[in-house]
Order: C-alpha cells, then structure tokens, then sequence
C-alpha cells in the first residue's frame, strides 16, 4: 500500500488515516497521493484496527475520524498518545467544529479539522506546524 522508501535523502511523511466511511478513505488517499513529501502508510475503517495498525505502520501522522461507531476517535487519540507519542494526531469532522465534544481538546490531538477542508496544503500546513516525526522534512 505504500511507496518504499528512498534509502537517502528526506524521508515521506507516513499518513494513516482513519475513517468509518470508505469514500473518505478514498478521497483522503489521493490528497495523500497529490501531497509531495506524504505517504500513504495505511488505513483503518474501526477504532481497534486503527491501534493495531499504528503498532505495525508506525505513521508520523494520523487523521482520525471524530464519529466512529465503537471506539470514537477521541478515545482512540487518546490511547494512541500514551502508546505512540511520537505520532501527531489530527482528528477530522464532518460536522461543524463547534459541534465536537470537548473531549476533544483533551484527548492527546494536534489539531481538529473539518474533512472538507482536509487537502494538501493543510497537510503540509498541520505536519508544519505539529510534525514531530524525525524522518520527514516537508518544503
């Protein structure tokens, strides 16, 4: 699923993105796709199986879904902060941002989004401004 990587020079930014709908999941493929210095690295359709694939893609960056049936994205940033702190966690909404628990705030995440808003230049944008991963330098 994802491209290797080069063995020098600036390593790609690993994105996983998470998201009960796979239509979201498509669209944010190809943004991820479209964005130089981004990398698909996977993606989870459940709470659960995003944990499990942050333990075996070990992303630099997460977009999690708010409204998950199951496991929330708010609980499921929460775990990955304890688990993966290295990783920065973006939690995306297709709802107004004013309509997002306040959990929110305290789960662990970098930031909140709207999906419609979710393109390259605010990926490159948010790992700017949040990107704590050594390997990737984004220009």
């Amino acid at each position: 699923m994802s491209t290797p990587r080069p063995a020098n020079g600036p390593q790609p930014v690993r994105v996983v993105t998470v998201d009960d709908h796979v239509a979201f999941l498509r669209a944010a493929e190809e943004v991820i796709r479209a964005t130089p210095g981004f990398d698909v690295a996977g993606e989870a359709t459940s709470g659960q199986a995003a944990l499990a694939i942050a333990d075996e893609a070990k992303p630099d960056l997460m977009l999690i879904d708010v409204h998950m049936p199951g496991m929330d994205g708010i609980e499921v940033a929460s775990r990955l902060t304890e688990l993966h702190a290295d990783t920065t966690i973006v939690l995306i909404s297709a709802q107004d941002l004013s309509q997002i628990p306040a959990a929110a705030g305290r789960c662990g995440a970098a930031a909140v989004v709207r999906k419609e808003d979710v393109g390259p230049r605010l990926l490159r944008r948010l790992w700017q401004a949040h990107g704590c991963g050594p390997r990737a330098r984004v220009s």
